[in-house]
């Protein structure tokens, strides 16, 4: 008889350190579901990332490479398509793979991988997202940020992003619900 093979989900989140957690034992946060994932996960409590910066540090774990190697630099950096990734390797050995959320993914390869994915990036593909150090007050668009979010960063009450975080989330849940529907035969929305 066959194995069955684990699922296999991947949360991986900007500006989130261990001890902001209560499964890492912080007493003030509340945070069920992680929790949840946590109880019959895995936990890692030696697990380092390769780069400070959001973008290179997801392109090294997805690679398994260190970022000097695959020359992602900064966020503007992008990923080359050539590169393979854990979802090659996941999609190579039967898993369906699925990606929802931002991954600053730079060029013309937009999965890495992935044969599906819920949304676009929150960023543009290209660099014209990229705020212009020269003209600090200068926006490509009237919705979008300029220097003003490097030299006045902080605390906010809201981001630009945080209506597509809460639409990515409810697109997941779904995504997962109807592929576990799938697997155990039963059809619901």
């Amino acid at each position: 008889m066959q194995s069955k093979r684990p699922n296999i989900l991947i949360v991986q989140a900007d500006q989130l350190a261990a001890q902001a957690l209560p499964c890492y034992g912080n007493q003030i946060v509340q945070a069920p579901n992680l929790d949840s994932l946590a109880e019959v996960g895995v936990i890692f409590d030696s697990a380092y990332c390769n780069n400070p910066l959001c973008a290179p540090s997801r392109f090294s774990m997805m690679a398994g490479q260190h970022t000097s190697r695959i020359e992602a630099f900064d966020n503007w950096a992008e990923f080359p398509g050539d590169i393979p990734t854990f979802a090659h390797y996941l999609r190579a050995n039967g898993y369906q793979t699925c990606l929802s959320g931002k991954m600053h993914f730079v060029g013309a390869d937009q999965m890495h991988g992935f044969e599906e994915r819920l949304t676009t990036d929150v960023y543009p593909a290209d660099h014209g997202w990229a705020p212009d150090w020269r003209n600090p007050d200068h926006r490509f668009d009237w919705w979008y940020h300029n220097m003003s979010s490097v030299t006045q960063a902080g605390p906010c009450e809201r981001t630009n992003q945080n209506k597509l975080e809460y639409q990515l989330w409810g697109w997941s849940i779904l995504c997962c619900h109807n592929q576990s529907s799938l697997l155990l035969g039963s059809v619901s929305v």
